[in-house]
């Protein structure tokens, strides 16, 4: 018995089928077995490389061994013939469910262990020849000449000979029947339809499109001819209903900014687009024009077969169709919310300074409130719950007053600067110039941080150490003496782990940005703030007045309170986390970095080397740096991914921020006029 798994021996076309064929002319192994070697034979090393795939040493074999070309057309027929792939067609690569998670943890399974179909499938046999995602991409670079020459020399019948049922048009027709069954029955599930309020009077196009292609489907069963032209006036009023079906999910991917949008109902939207993409290349089977489209149509319905089928598990294509118009909706909350974190005029600018130098006070006493916990016996989940309150009902209050805190402005201004280049680029073709109104953009956001860093560093410190004091003064205790040594080593970038520490804190801050944003997305599309305005209770106890401002406080604040809420619960169970785990897992925030620098100078009674205060002021400003450009870099690539603009813009958008600041430095830090 002979096994496949022998490349290395196979030099030649000719070798190959001397390994599989006797002299008697029988094939002496499966002829699955045979197609797997033939595939390896032909599939470069490096798939993906831009070069030529060539089979023209198959051809000239088969001209000239005309007995063996006869046996393998044999084989073949007999391999394909009467396979079913209908279902492939309808589903392979189309979402299965609008359950996002489901939906992963399955292709993800698939890719490890995956599934096989029946053995009568045409599937099943794909499987076993064709199971690497690189396949169609060097399949795709052999020239169609030479597909087109293989395709005469073994003599492969087009698929518009019968319309039997397991024939290869039947199994194509069954599968767009089944496509628009399920467009028609999806569009019209509750959650799609209040996408699309425009057309709550018109007759439904997915149900016209699928009497239209039943229609077409059972002309060309009952007809002579089993194929349609271009020229058909069925032809052409199905392509325009299939134009409809398309307006219709681009209009309510479109509504999603004025009702919001779920991630069930957006995958539902792009699970109905993947269908009807799917179809429109179906129905390009049903048309000819010349004699010579029999045979292309052919070549081409195979290679999609492959494709579909090495693509059916792909999950980065999925995550990514899958979270873009998500993405984009939270980073729209984030940019409207960020365009406040940005300030321009002086007055603004002081104004920042204000609200920071109250965030700095009100941490300040957080600062001394976290100390005071951790004195406190109890369990790690007791130290977490604590933690997690302490930094909540700060974060909340300092949202609620009006108060900034540094580094809170990153994760929401990344989606304010990309409006700003998108505009740019809208306006202007040259680099040099449509990222110009990016860099005074970053320029007006690095200021605004920096006076936020200022505000709150300058006054969580004395507050810190003020507070200290009056509790050293009114109870003799000085609650920071056994932790001291403690407090100012976290702030050494050297002897610490106060960067990655820091590291963590800019993710949290991301992970804030995007909980505010999803809460908004969330409430408008769940209509929450309508349904408080018009709660029948509530405006019979309180009035219309009341309810109306109840409602208008809970869409301006609510998303904020969460992602403050939240991010308090990051900071304060981090630690635990870490300790529970046996990681090195904790947190470093500029502005407390600043009140416990004061705490651990005043619990060592301020004697402190050198050394100790120098490294613990140039780790505040590191940690402060870090916070800043983690959660920035991976707010402006959420933002980048959510309006499809490729990474490459980055290298322009650096050396115009470059050049902007050569020319005008002061604009980073003070505000001065743009010209």
């Amino acid at each position: 018995m002979k096994f496949y798994r022998h490349k290395k021996n196979i030099n030649s076309i000719e070798s190959l089928f001397d390994l599989y064929f006797d002299n008697d002319g029988y094939l002496s192994n499966d002829i699955l077995l045979f197609l797997v070697d033939l595939t390896n034979f032909f599939r470069p090393n490096n798939p993906k490389a831009e070069s030529i795939v060539s089979i023209e040493s198959l051809l000239q074999f088969l001209q000239n061994n005309p007995q063996k070309n006869k046996l393998l057309k044999d084989h073949l027929a007999d391999l394909l013939q009467q396979r079913k792939f209908s279902r492939m067609l309808s589903d392979a690569g189309i979402l299965r469910d609008s359950d996002f998670i489901y939906e992963v943890r399955q292709r993800l399974f698939a890719k490890i262990l995956p599934f096989q179909p029946e053995k009568d499938t045409l599937e099943f046999v794909l499987n076993q020849v064709f199971f690497k995602s690189s396949d169609p991409i060097w399949i795709s670079r052999i020239p169609f000449e030479e597909l087109q020459k293989l395709y005469e020399i073994i003599g492969f019948e087009d698929i518009y000979n019968s319309i039997q049922e397991k024939t290869i048009l039947s199994e194509v027709m069954n599968a767009m029947g089944l496509i628009s069954q399920r467009m028609s029955g999806r569009a019209m599930e509750n959650d799609v339809i209040k996408m699309v309020p425009e057309y709550d009077d018109l007759v439904s196009p997915f149900v016209a499109f699928e009497n239209e292609l039943n229609f077409i489907q059972n002309r060309i069963r009952q007809g002579e001819l089993h194929f349609i032209s271009s020229e058909d006036i069925n032809y052409k009023q199905l392509m325009i209903l299939h134009k409809q079906c398309e307006e219709y999910v681009d209009k309510a991917f479109a509504n999603s900014s004025k009702f919001g949008i779920s991630l069930k109902v957006n995958q539902s939207l792009l699970r109905i687009r993947q269908q009807l993409h799917r179809i429109k290349v179906l129905i390009s089977n049903l048309v000819v024009n010349k004699n010579i489209d029999k045979k292309n149509n052919s070549i081409h319905l195979a290679l999609r077969l492959i494709k579909y089928n090495c693509h059916k598990n792909n999950v980065r294509q999925l995550i990514n169709e899958s979270t873009q118009l998500i993405s984009y909706e939270i980073t729209q909350h984030t940019a409207r919310t960020g365009e406040h974190y940005i300030t321009e005029s002086k007055s603004e600018y002081f104004s920042m300074l204000k609200a920071a130098i109250g965030g700095g006070f009100i941490v300040g006493l957080l600062c001394i409130f976290k100390l005071l916990l951790s004195k406190m016996e109890s369990s790690g989940f007791g130290h977490a719950f604590y933690y997690s309150l302490n930094y909540s009902l700060g974060f909340i209050a300092i949202y609620l007053m009006g108060y900034t805190l540094a580094t809170k402005q990153p994760a929401m201004t990344a989606a304010t600067l990309i409006k700003a280049l998108e505009s740019g680029m809208k306006k202007n073709a040259k680099n040099e110039n449509k990222h110009s109104s990016f860099a005074q953009l970053f320029a007006r956001l690095f200021r605004s941080q920096f006076i936020a860093f200022v505000g709150n560093i300058f006054m969580a410190f004395p507050v810190a150490l003020l507070g200290i004091w009056l509790i050293d003064y009114c109870f003799d205790y000085n609650i920071a003496f056994e932790k001291s040594a403690k407090l100012l080593n976290d702030l050494s970038p050297i002897t610490s782990a106060a960067l990655f520490h820091a590291a963590i804190a800019g993710v949290f801050l991301f992970l804030s940005g995007i909980i505010s944003g999803n809460i908004s997305n969330r409430n408008k599309h769940n209509q929450f703030y309508f349904r408080i305005k018009e709660h029948p209770v509530l405006k019979q106890n309180l009035g219309i007045v009341r309810t109306n401002a109840i409602a208008k406080w809970f869409e301006n604040n609510w998303p904020g309170v969460v992602s403050n809420g939240w991010f308090g619960v990051f900071l304060g169970s981090t630690a635990s986390i870490g300790v529970f785990l046996g990681l090195n897992l904790d947190i470093r925030h500029i502005t407390f970095a600043s009140g416990n620098f004061a705490l651990g100078l005043y619990g060592a009674n301020f004697f402190v080397d050198l050394p100790t205060i120098i490294w613990g002021i140039i780790g505040i400003g590191l940690i402060g740096f870090v916070n800043f450009i983690v959660s920035f870099s991976l707010s402006l690539g959420l933002a980048f991914r959510s309006r499809n603009i490729p990474l490459l813009e980055l290298r322009f958008l650096f050396s115009a921020t470059w050049a902007y600041f050569k020319k005008r430095p002061v604009a980073f830090f003070f505000p001065v006029k743009d010209k």
